[in-house]
């Protein structure tokens, strides 16, 4: 089946998303009752306390799904209009796992500063901000300057990525059996994905995961001098002293995790990896690796981001849940705790991991509430 051609189709037909009443509007009464007059008392009850917003409108139960359009999917900065379907695309996966009401809005504009005065300007009416598809490091200043909202600000490609990889991770080490602080752990991409991968990875160890990341030119070490302050803070973190290429530090590695791009991972490198390794090649839509090389080649797990091969790791099985479990408990923010408190609940899901289940499937709609129970609990700590 053509997808691309199925996708087009679907939308001349019919839009994907829409704005539906949730009461009934068939008389007088209910006219009165949901606007004039009747809806001035519920004005002058949030002017006079501004918390019952949440109780009195829509904002407890919405979120903002907000783009630049200057990293979309794999396509790149294609701009906020073509960026639209994808923001549609995932206020829908809110509406359906979560039922969220959540919706799309695509800047206008790449500006930082723009960026972040917009989004204060407009948090008024939601409940949580979903940041989206917004180029690093650009991404992180955004997501950081926005903690003082109020509400929960989360940049998905960032958090939601690296909770479901952990979860992933941490059911593939059972299945290897092998223990994170005896790992050599390599992550090929050190943008947005590949930063949260590898702090998430870190807090979950304790800072006993011996991990390299690496960007276009390699291994990012403390020994370069030339490093930008994101990438310094990499190396800081991971404490990395090593330099090289993918081909050199992958050697005698345990896990290679992939965000980066098609086909830069090769069978050679696989086969200098240790016994019952675990690739997780997650470029899409063309992963770094086939997964079926990966499997030829000696890789004991293998994870990708598509659909159409086992152990599918999906945005879709965190943030809904997330953002559930933020609003359901009325977080101003989302810490560090919900998000591993959400991969742990994650990997627990799976009963009885195998190399061909690690990850629950995107479509188990008992994730969103195993993960928001789990976010909540944590944010009552």
């Amino acid at each position: 089946m053509n997808y691309g051609e199925a996708s087009v189709n679907s939308r001349k037909e019919k839009n994907v998303i829409k704005i539906c009443p949730n009461v009934s509007l068939q008389n007088r009464d209910d006219l009165s009752t949901f606007y004039t007059p009747g809806i001035a008392e519920v004005s002058r009850q949030i002017a006079a306390d501004k918390s019952k917003v949440f109780d009195l409108t829509i904002k407890r139960n919405s979120v903002a799904v907000i783009t630049d359009g200057s990293a979309v999917l794999g396509l790149g900065n294609i701009g906020p209009e073509a960026a639209l379907p994808v923001m549609e695309g995932k206020a829908l996966l809110f509406s359906e796992f979560a039922a969220i009401d959540a919706f799309p809005i695509c800047l206008a504009t790449q500006d930082s500063a723009e960026i972040i005065h917009t989004i204060k300007n407009i948090a008024p009416v939601f409940g949580g901000i979903n940041l989206e598809d917004i180029s690093a490091p650009r991404c992180f200043e955004i997501e950081n300057a926005l903690q003082d909202l109020g509400i929960p600000v989360m940049h998905d490609d960032q958090h939601g990525t690296a909770v479901v990889v952990l979860a992933g991770l941490i059911n593939a080490l059972k299945v290897v059996n092998k223990n994170i602080p005896d790992v050599k752990i390599i992550i090929s991409g050190a943008g947005a994905a590949g930063t949260a991968i590898t702090k998430m990875i870190l807090n979950y160890s304790k800072n006993q995961a011996k991990i390299i990341i690496l960007d276009q030119k390699g291994a990012i070490s403390l020994s370069q001098a030339d490093l930008t302050p994101q990438k310094l803070d990499l190396a800081t973190v991971t404490k990395n002293t090593i330099e090289g290429s993918l081909e050199t530090v992958i050697k005698n590695a345990d896990i290679f995790i992939g965000v980066s791009a098609p086909n830069i991972l090769s069978e050679a490198m696989i086969r200098s990896m240790n016994k019952d390794a675990i690739v997780f090649a997650m470029a899409n839509p063309v992963p770094e690796i086939d997964p079926d090389l990966a499997i030829g080649a000696g890789a004991a797990v293998v994870a990708t981001g598509r659909s159409d091969f086992p152990n599918q790791i999906n945005n879709v099985l965190a943030f809904p849940g997330i953002f559930r479990g933020a609003l359901d408990c009325r977080a101003t923010k989302i810490t560090e705790e919900m998000k591993l408190a959400a991969a742990l609940a994650l990997a627990d899901y799976v009963k009885n991991p195998t190399s061909t289940n690690i990850i629950p499937s995107p479509l188990d709609k008992g994730v969103v509430a195993i993960v928001s129970q789990a976010v909540q609990a944590a944010a009552c700590n």
